[in-house]
């Protein structure tokens, strides 16, 4: 089954909008649905960062000093 669909006003860059516009057309698909699956890619992106940092949250931390000293002394710099 479909899922509901909820109503909402958005405004566009008037570029941007002439650009969905026709690729509404040439894709035969609705600006909503290209502006959902644009979404949901972003979403699902901002979920993999935050999945990256959990798994990273235990891993010490140094300062910008202390890895430049680490740095210079492995002669990368």
């Amino acid at each position: 089954m479909e899922a509901l669909s909820k109503r909402s006003t958005i405004y566009l860059d008037p570029t941007l909008h002439q650009a969905l516009r026709l690729k509404s057309v040439e894709t035969s698909r609705s600006m909503s649905e290209i502006i959902n699956e644009a979404l949901k890619e972003a979403l699902a992106e901002d979920a993999e960062d935050i999945a990256v940092f959990d798994e990273r949250a235990d891993e010490p931390l140094i300062t910008y000093e202390q890895m430049v000293r680490m740095l210079k002394k492995d002669d990368r710099i």
